[in-house]
């Protein structure tokens, strides 16, 4: 069996359940697990790396999760790779290569692959791609373990804690314009005990102005830049504190202000998201451990490690 993934959420869909032996091509941003290096690289993009946020947005045509696909396909690798299973979506035009693009690539091949398109918006349904994966695949059984397994660790992360006082959670996944994260993410914020801010579970989101954050006035921001490893955010994180009325934030005033690795656990829908409600909850409640790099505390500006045990 030989699986394209043109989606990193699907790639590591795909290791959890055993199957990165099996990957014949991936895109440029897959990354996870180290192994899939080594996988044929059938995208790229002609996005300049050192665009800033809003030079992005303007490209994209606004910013995350709108305007046109700014990657490309090899239609020919594509071709000669022989998949029995290419995996994209159609939720995001800028996260993947368009589904449009893919099942125009794969209707021209002798021997069609089966095209599976992945829509979570959704906690439950991110998860349920495994259980969609699995039968296609034929490991339901496989599925099903990783998926109780995942399960079992969001129960534990609700019991850790429950009972605790509940702050009001902004979550930012773009920086210009101001973007609050959608879809998971707020069931993110829920699992792990806070209250989400501008923005519904399940919710496609649009870019708001910044006096929206002023007026919800969080207790924890949380900034988690769609496709920006922590590094990158931290690079860039005056384009918030420079703000009118930065200072006032409670989260500011209260040194709760943090960075999160979006890309590994809050912009993918993969499994990994699981981890993202564990990282959130010591964020928030101090529930748990984070490793260097998971969570950064934001003090006057600069980014400081939050690991610490719990």
């Amino acid at each position: 069996m030989r699986i394209v993934s043109l989606l990193p959420a699907a790639t590591d869909l795909v290791a959890e359940l055993g199957l990165a032996g099996n990957l014949a091509g991936r895109t440029h941003e897959c990354d996870w697990p180290a192994e899939v290096a080594r996988v044929p690289v059938v995208t790229g993009t002609g996005l300049d790396g050192g665009l800033s946020s809003r030079e992005i947005s303007e490209t994209v045509g606004g910013a995350p999760h709108r305007g046109s696909s700014l990657y490309s396909l090899d239609a020919d690798l594509l071709a000669r790779l022989a998949p029995d299973f290419v995996l994209t979506q159609d939720l995001c035009d800028v996260c993947a290569v368009s589904y449009r693009r893919v099942s125009e690539a794969v209707r021209v091949l002798d021997a069609g692959p089966r095209v599976l398109s992945l829509e979570p918006r959704t906690l439950p349904e991110v998860l349920g791609c495994l259980t969609t994966l699995g039968d296609a695949f034929g490991v339901p059984e496989r599925a099903a373990a990783r998926r109780r397994h995942w399960e079992d660790r969001l129960v534990a992360v609700e019991r850790a804690v429950s009972g605790r006082a509940r702050p009001r959670v902004a979550a930012l996944e773009w920086l210009d314009p101001v973007w609050p994260a959608g879809h998971w993410v707020p069931e993110q914020i829920g699992h792990a005990g806070g209250i989400p801010l501008l923005a519904s579970a399940g919710e496609h989101t649009r870019p708001v102005g910044w006096e929206a954050v002023l007026d919800a006035r969080p207790d924890v921001l949380l900034v988690l830049p769609c496709g920006f490893a922590p590094e990158r955010t931290l690079a860039e994180l005056d384009v918030l504190t420079s703000r009118p009325g930065w200072s006032s934030l409670p989260a500011v005033r209260d040194g709760r202000v943090w960075v999160l690795d979006g890309p590994a656990y809050f912009n993918r829908p993969g499994p990994r998201v699981v981890r993202g409600v564990e990282v959130l909850a010591h964020v928030l409640h101090g529930v748990g451990t984070v490793g260097a790099g998971e969570a950064l505390r934001v003090t006057g500006g600069v980014g400081r490690s939050g690991r610490s045990g719990g």
